[in-house]
């Protein structure tokens, strides 16, 4: 063994001789030589005087080899025990220290287990007791379901999860159980993943709907009082104690399984199964926060803001307005072709397929609610409440029953059952076509916004901000929008469907309730062939007597009116006169309205001179007229010739005819009454009058007419309806009718 060397002079060196051979001292240590004591001596004398810097004096010499062999063998067995001792305490501590991680994994897994029993136990007390008792306060409190929309299916994973551990029935301390909570949690990550991003993103809404009850003091005490009543044992306040939980206990899987994954051994057979399921749950909260992220941007901007101008202008400021000049700039460069625009072939064809889909939605609730409205009609003419006069024919009998059972039972059924699926189903549906369509109009403008700090290198916070607001509206309609073209094209065929399967269902009760009454209709004999060979024809010969009755009626409506000119009308009739002659006078029949350029408007009775009976395009139906100064087209089916006569006529006779005579309108198949007195006058013609339509009849000077009534349909007594020679009817201006004394002879005799 060799001892520190001291640095010794360097002109000598001390060599130390060999002692000799003896028994090893105990602790095997050599004895130092005299000459060495004497050196000592002398450099403790010296104190730190050194005789050279590179020379080394050797104080002792190895010992000798029986020494070395007897030290060297109890050294190995010293370093020998002493390893083996070294081992041992490393194997107890690496048992105590997997004891230990077992333990702690073990506490782990039983703090899951244990705290998701607690999670769902507190959950259903919410959701049955205290929702319960809340609901019978009076009056209970407003929109307290929407507190629970999608606490049901976070309980609902939570039971099934908790299902899945019980049913292999192996405990929390056996390493099987470890690999059964694994399986069971990731065959239920998309089923959690569904029911708690519904719950986060729907959360806002219940922290401001309690926020409302808050205001209320009276509302919020009871509140307060039936939460504690409800849950002694727990220390809660309000609902949001129990309604937080959910929040809390997805973000709680991660932190849990990684505890348990720390105090897992590789080696466990179930490790790498954990440590998947470590990641899923990681992976699951991310997306939950990415969904909820984009819930927030579509709720922020889908919404429909009803503004007064006052609001609109109370929240322009500089920012606003630089902001949308800025967006406009950009717009007018797209369209003029300075800058590129921005073509997302994939967005493009997803927002021009959901307008098409909004249109139809639109245009088939349009058809819907008329159709309805034609139906309401329908059933508002009670026809079978009308005398037909046919009381005794089996053939009206039958037809007011069925009128009766059509109006009063199978129609109303069908109206509501239209109205339930499909008039309400569309009025949702148009509903929600308004959020998407909203969100499609503000990516346009966030897309503005991001082009023109696209070219940037680095960006503020606030053009970072628009910019990943702009990404994530983008990603969400991308994503979105075609789940939502698919199901609304989906609702828009089942609609249709169900439209072809009522009317089906409305021709079965209608067929079936005919049939009741087949038999007892005149026709029922028929075969198929005769019956509709005999339908066809009755129905011709009924629109053909329509179509005379509706010719009469119109005939009848457009008999000319006369009224009495005014002081100002005589003057101009006058005027016109003088400059165009009586032959181009007419008078307007109707209204006039102007549409096009040089267009009069003029009011009905008006009259007017015919300037021209062709327009400048040779168009016949417009005549240039002059109406007194005004000149202009007026539509030549609104004119008819005006009859001023030679000399001032007689006034209106207004003769009173015998009841025998006297007639209360007029038609055609008419027949007169037998006149039951002789009369004692007679009605002559006073002047020559050319007929115009069919409604008139022509007569001569001196002709011998009957009067049928002295006014017109309208109680008009300008005109009356006579019958003059050859039985022909029809009107003429009562004031060209004289009325004389029977035998007084013709006209001209009496003149003379």
């Amino acid at each position: 063994m060799e001892v520190p060397r001291r640095p010794q002079p360097s002109s000598f060196t001390l060599a130390l001789p060999k002692p000799a051979s003896s028994a090893p001292s105990p602790l095997g240590a050599v004895e130092a030589d005299p000459r060495m004591q004497q050196l000592q001596e002398r450099n403790d004398s010296v104190g730190e005087e050194t005789f050279g810097e590179e020379e080394e004096l050797d104080v002792y010499e190895e010992a000798p080899g029986p020494l070395n062999v007897s030290q060297g063998g109890c050294s190995e067995e010293r370093s020998a025990e002493d390893a083996e001792e070294a081992q041992k305490k490393c194997d107890e501590e690496d048992a105590s220290a997997k004891e230990r991680a077992a333990q702690r994994q073990m506490l782990a897994i039983e703090e899951l287990v244990q705290s998701e029993r607690n999670y769902l136990r507190l959950m259903q007390l919410s959701t049955v007791t205290i929702r319960g008792n809340l609901q019978k306060l009076q009056p209970p409190p407003a929109n307290l379901d929407s507190m629970f929309v999608y606490t049901q299916d976070v309980m609902d994973v939570s039971r099934r999860l908790l299902g899945l551990l019980d049913q292999k029935q192996v405990l929390p301390e056996e390493p099987l159980f470890l690999e059964t909570l694994c399986d069971s949690f990731l065959s239920l990550s998309s089923d959690i993943e569904a029911a708690y991003k519904e719950y986060l993103s729907n959360y806002s809404q219940v922290t401001v709907l309690e926020d409302s009850y808050k205001q209320k003091e009276a509302l919020w005490n009871d509140i307060i009082r039936v939460v504690k009543t409800s849950a002694p044992e727990v220390n809660a306040t309000s609902l949001s104690f129990f309604l937080v939980m959910p929040v809390q206990r997805i973000a709680r899987y991660p932190l849990l399984l990684q505890t348990i994954q720390k105090h897992t051994d590789r080696s466990h057979p179930a490790y790498a199964l954990l440590e998947r399921t470590a990641h899923t749950s990681i992976a699951l909260n991310c997306r939950i926060n990415e969904y909820k992220r984009f819930r927030e941007v579509a709720d922020k901007y889908k919404k429909t803001e009803t503004l007064t101008i006052k609001d609109k202008i109370n929240r322009l400021n500089t920012h606003s307005i630089a902001k949308k000049t800025a967006r406009l700039s950009q717009h007018i460069k797209h369209e003029t072709g300075i800058a590129p625009k921005r073509v997302d072939e994939e967005f493009g064809a997803l927002e021009g397929f959901f307008y098409v889909l909004e249109q139809g939605i639109l245009k088939l609730l349009e058809n819907v609610e008329t159709y309805l409205q034609h139906l309401q009609r329908f059933l508002s003419c009670k026809t079978e409440e009308f005398d037909l006069d046919m009381d005794g024919e089996k053939a009206p009998i039958c037809y007011k029953e069925i009128t009766t059972a059509l109006r009063q039972w199978i129609l109303p059924t069908f109206e509501k059952r239209m109205r339930t699926l499909m008039h309400k189903p569309l009025c949702a549906l148009r509903d929600l076509m308004v959020g998407p369509r909203n969100l499609i109009r503000k990516r346009l403008d966030k897309l503005l916004d991001y082009e023109l700090i696209e070219a940037k290198s680095s960006l503020s916070y606030e053009e970072q901000a628009v910019a990943n607001t702009y990404k994530t509206m983008n990603t969400l309609l991308l994503n979105e929008l075609p789940r939502f073209n698919g199901l609304a094209l989906q609702m828009i065929w089942s609609m249709l469907g169900t439209f072809s399967c009522l009317h089906s269902d409305l021709a079965s009760d209608m067929e079936q309730l005919f049939q009741s009454f087949a038999q007892q209709l005149p026709h029922s004999s028929l075969s198929h062939g005769a019956f509709w060979e005999w339908a066809e024809s009755a129905v011709l010969e009924s629109a053909g007597r329509l179509e005379t009755l509706c010719r009469g009626v119109v005939n009848t409506l457009n008999a000319p009116v006369v009224q009495p000119l005014s002081p100002s009308s005589q003057r101009r009739l006058k005027q016109l006169m003088d400059k165009h002659g009586s032959g181009k006078i007419y008078q307007v029949m109707e209204t006039v309205v102007g549409t096009r350029d040089l267009d009069l408007n003029l009011a009905r009775g008006e009259l007017v001179a015919i300037i021209s009976e062709v327009d400048t395009r040779g168009d016949k139906r417009r005549w240039l007229v002059d109406a007194g100064g005004r000149r202009g087209y007026a539509p030549s089916s609104k004119l008819i010739r005006y009859h001023q006569p030679s000399e001032d006529p007689p006034p209106s006779p207004n003769p009173i005819l015998p009841d025998g005579i006297r007639r209360h309108s007029y038609s055609p198949e008419s027949r007169l009454l037998t006149v039951r007195s002789q009369p004692c006058f007679q009605v002559l013609a006073a002047y020559n009058f050319a007929a115009r339509g069919n409604h008139e009849v022509s007569i001569r000077a001196g002709e011998p007419v009957r009067v049928l009534e002295p006014h017109d349909k309208r109680g008009n007594p300008e005109w009356s309806l006579v019958e003059a020679a050859g039985g022909k009817r029809g009107y003429v201006p009562s004031n060209y009718l004289i009325v004389t004394p029977l035998g007084a002879g013709s006209l001209g005799s009496s003149h003379r």
